[in-house]
């Protein structure tokens, strides 16, 4: 008599499936991705463009991050966590400091005749520096202007930059403008 070899039941293996599916789906904590609430610049047509223009070396605020993720501000090694307090610093001039950027005085609303920094921060970054490095140096670099913006809102009108009106918002980004130029990432040889 020949041996029937058994089966397996199929029938059960499909809700098994489907419920082991819903296990994982519930279970599983999906990464939010970081990144970057920015505003682009308006699109400016080549013939506008002033190839001309140049920027004395004390206005620029120069930070290098390599592949090692070290950072360079200023020709000099940093810490991210002190990248904010530079960068406000540099931005500020408070003491009018031949090393730190020029200003030039300028006609603010609500301010009057106000002098106004000419600092750029220049970024650039390895191709193979970490994202989250990379992010993190932008949050500080930003997180500077917006304390400047902040302070200088709280002392003037005495409220939050947030809960000005748009047009005393407008005239503090004047005072404090978001000037970050990121250069092209390059690969280190």
């Amino acid at each position: 008599m020949a041996r029937k070899t058994p089966e397996v039941p199929a029938a059960s293996l499909a809700d098994i499936a489907f419920m082991l599916l819903i296990f994982f789906l519930v279970t599983t904590t999906m990464d939010v991705d970081s990144g970057l609430e920015r505003r682009l610049p308006q699109w400016v047509d080549q013939d506008q463009l002033d190839d001309n223009v140049q920027i004395k070396e004390r206005n620029v605020f120069v930070v290098l991050v390599n592949r090692n993720n070290d950072l360079l501000v200023e020709n000099e090694y940093a810490h991210i966590e002190d990248l904010r307090e530079r960068t406000k610093e540099f931005m500020a001039n408070p003491y009018d400091d031949e090393k730190l950027p020029e200003k030039e005085l300028k006609e603010i609303p609500f301010f009057g005749s106000v002098e106004v920094t000419k600092g750029v921060i220049s970024l650039r970054n390895d191709l193979d520096t970490k994202y989250g490095t990379y992010i993190a140096v932008q949050n500080e670099l930003v997180g500077a202007i917006n304390e400047l913006r902040e302070e200088l809102a709280k002392s003037k009108f005495g409220k939050s930059y947030s809960s000005l009106e748009s047009d005393k918002q407008k005239a503090i980004r004047k005072i404090y403008p978001s000037r970050i130029s990121e250069a092209e990432p390059k690969k280190a040889k």
